[in-house]
């Protein structure tokens, strides 16, 4: 319900701040409404200077959990604008896990700050963990399982259990003196228990359990298939080394759906909504150019056929390199607004900022591949007014492709039309229509 009430805070401190009032006392009350996870999509609705000054605003001990959850870029972006002294505290109580997840996105000076700071028995646990590739469970797995050693007695076993537990603790495994998972006893089934004999009757020795070598993405589907919380995850030897637990394992699926997603539009996996210009305009620009190699493929084939079109040939042969520049830039746009949307990040408070921003990107995307495309266009029908007539129609087509990607899902939005469904029906028809007419009428004027 709390997801909710992010558009809402988004215009509130929009608000505040236009008026030049302040905001700490509605940071404060987002801090107790909100959680982590909340409160990391809250600031990265934000362009970076304004994030880095709510950011100041929160708790020391806020800062390090949002810290943890944020996406990559995110977290890359605030580390740049920090001095050390503000970057070295949110790195001093992170565990071995946490660090694992963090590690992609910092630089060999953080993590061994972080390592440093840690206990001893949480470096032994990340070092180990680092031996295993990023595909291997060894890799995801967490170490908060609660282990019981064979030979412990009923009475002391239910102190421990007595204890607070591990978050998705629904049994306790069961280890000999070499850490050798031996079997497992749910935990209702210890505190049923009156005596050693019956809580010895009550330990199941077939455990479900995941090899650490084994890849992740097929042990998180065999763990969401198998009605439990977690998995004990073992080593060649038989020996209880963590578990991977159900938030892991939907964590990593909805990375790789996520992932999946943003790079279907050509985009780098986790782009910051308020990222750099210069870095969203160089992270699509790669796939604009892949795009371009296949739209000429295209139209090469059309060109089989120029002897049976009897009007400009040229303009015929180029038209799909207009249409399909202008597409795949309006795409990369709208899967990062659907998104957008999605989280309620986007209200009519930022969005002058992010149609700015992507006016911005079409404008150097659509100059940079104008250029490409002229060249190749010159060189291969050797007339300057051709070269040019595409020039104009590709810089123009990106532009409007890159602000349509804005305004389409966010009117589908509004008329409460699922902008993923539709949306790139719609985009991808206003760029061939607008592509066209500007390519075609130029080309009329200055080629008839």
């Amino acid at each position: 319900m709390s997801l909710d009430l992010l558009p809402d805070y988004i215009d509130k401190i929009n608000q505040r701040l236009e008026r030049e009032k302040p905001v700490n006392g509605l940071i404060s009350e987002i801090e107790s409404v909100l959680n982590v996870d909340q409160l990391a999509i809250l600031l990265e609705s934000f362009p970076i200077k304004l994030r880095t000054d709510l950011w100041e605003i929160l708790s020391d001990e806020t800062q390090q959990n949002v810290f943890i959850v944020m996406k990559n870029e995110s977290r890359q972006l605030l580390l740049d604008v920090l001095d050390d002294a503000q970057c070295f505290p949110l790195l001093t109580k992170l565990d071995a896990f946490n660090l694992l997840e963090l590690s992609e996105s910092l630089n060999d000076r953080f993590i061994d700050y972080a390592v440093s700071n840690m206990t001893a028995k949480q470096r032994s646990l990340y070092k180990k963990s680092c031996d295993y590739d990023l595909s291997e469970v060894g890799h995801w797995q967490n170490f908060t399982e609660l282990q019981i050693p064979q030979r412990l007695k009923l009475s002391a076993v239910k102190k421990v259990c007595a204890k607070s537990l591990p978050a998705f603790t629904d049994v306790a495994y069961i280890v000999d003196d070499n850490a050798l998972l031996v079997g497992e006893i749910a935990i209702n089934g210890i505190f049923n228990a009156t005596d050693q004999q019956q809580y010895l009757t009550a330990i199941n020795q077939h455990v479900e359990f995941i090899d650490s070598n084994n890849n992740i993405s097929e042990a998180a589907e065999k763990l969401i298939n198998s009605g439990k919380s977690a998995l004990p995850v073992v080593d060649d030897n038989g020996c209880l080394t963590g578990r991977l637990d159900l938030p892991t394992a939907y964590r990593y699926k909805e990375q790789i759906i996520e992932t999946q997603l943003i790079q279907s539009a050509g985009l780098v996996e986790e782009e910051d909504l308020f990222s750099s210009v210069w870095l969203s305009s160089k992270n699509r620009a790669v796939w604009l150019g892949i795009n371009l190699v296949t739209a000429f493929l295209a139209s090469w084939f059309i060109g089989l056929f120029e002897a049976t079109i009897q009007q400009v040939v040229a303009l015929a042969v180029l038209m799909p390199v207009v249409a399909s520049m202008g597409g795949i830039s309006g795409s990369q746009t709208i899967t990062l607004i659907i998104r957008g949307l999605a989280l309620g990040q986007i209200t009519e408070a930022n969005k002058r900022d992010i149609i700015v921003k992507e006016l911005k990107v079409g404008a150097i995307n659509g100059l940079l591949w104008a250029i490409v495309i002229g060249v190749i266009t010159y060189l291969w029908f050797d007339t300057f007014l051709l070269s040019l007539t595409i020039f104009i129609a590709i810089l123009g087509n990106i532009v409007i492709a890159s602000l349509s990607g804005v305004w389409v899902p966010w009117v589908l939005s509004r008329f409460k039309i699922d902008p993923a469904l539709s949306g790139s029906v719609v985009l991808t028809t206003v760029t061939d229509i607008f592509g066209f007419i500007v390519f075609l009428g130029l080309g009329s004027l200055l080629l008839l």
